[in-house]
């Protein structure tokens, strides 16, 4: 069978190698690129992305990736965001007010709540549970009934419509972990560090890559039964 062609777009900044290898490993034929016309043609996109909200939505514009981005989502192919690509995808974010991002899911990246003394420790660098919001989500299916998964950040997505969230963590509260909206699927934390159940995730990205006819995004009743 044809390997899925899928797109890792590289920016200049991030985790793209290591999510590239990753996605080869579940199964596609991933490509790091900044080629318009690839992303374009790719039955899938990936977004990754580690550091700063604000240097990577620059990096992005800068590298003239941003509409690439956005027509990739429009075509309603599987499009795929991680860390702080995942932010991207989200209007703003308080680690720099001054930022827009791409504003696909509408809301704000906000700060993980703590208290000096107290705790949570910030960043989150640690495993942490997954509670699954969306547990028929293609994208969740044989994540297994304890999915383990691995988190860098101090930030976390609050979308204006809580429906779009997939999947929760609890790190001194309740913290937005994973996202769905339509063909976009948006993880907080690194499947490509994070053993079976990251890899678990990827392949079913690869698979919904595959058969780029199939419907990625969940039947509203799916929704509605969560």
């Amino acid at each position: 069978m044809t390997r899925p062609v899928v797109a890792v777009i590289d920016y200049g900044i991030g985790n793209s190698h290591s999510a590239q290898k990753a996605l080869e490993v579940c199964g596609a034929d991933a490509r790091l690129t900044a080629d318009p016309e690839l992303i374009a043609a790719a039955d899938g996109v990936v977004l990754p992305g580690v550091g700063a909200f604000g240097a990577c939505m620059a990096a992005l514009r800068n590298g003239g990736l941003e509409q690439p981005a956005l027509d990739a989502v429009a075509s309603g192919r599987p499009f795929l965001g991680i860390c702080v690509g995942m932010q991207m995808l989200f209007t703003r974010s308080e680690e720099n007010p001054d930022a827009t991002g791409l504003g696909i899911i509408p809301g704000t990246v906000r700060k993980i709540p703590t208290e000096p003394g107290v705790g949570p420790k910030i960043p989150q660098m640690q495993w942490n549970r997954l509670q699954l919001v969306l547990p028929r989500d293609p994208m969740l299916a044989d994540l297994g009934a304890d999915p383990w998964v691995y988190f860098v950040h101090s930030l976390h997505g609050v979308p204006d419509d809580p429906a779009v969230v997939a999947a929760t963590v609890e790190y001194g509260t309740t913290l937005n972990a994973a996202f769905r909206l339509d063909n976009v699927f948006a993880a907080q934390f690194h499947p490509e560090k994070s053993s079976t159940p990251g890899l678990a995730l990827l392949s079913n990205f690869v698979g919904v890559c595959s058969r780029v006819d199939a419907v990625a995004a969940l039947p509203v009743t799916t929704r509605a039964e969560r």
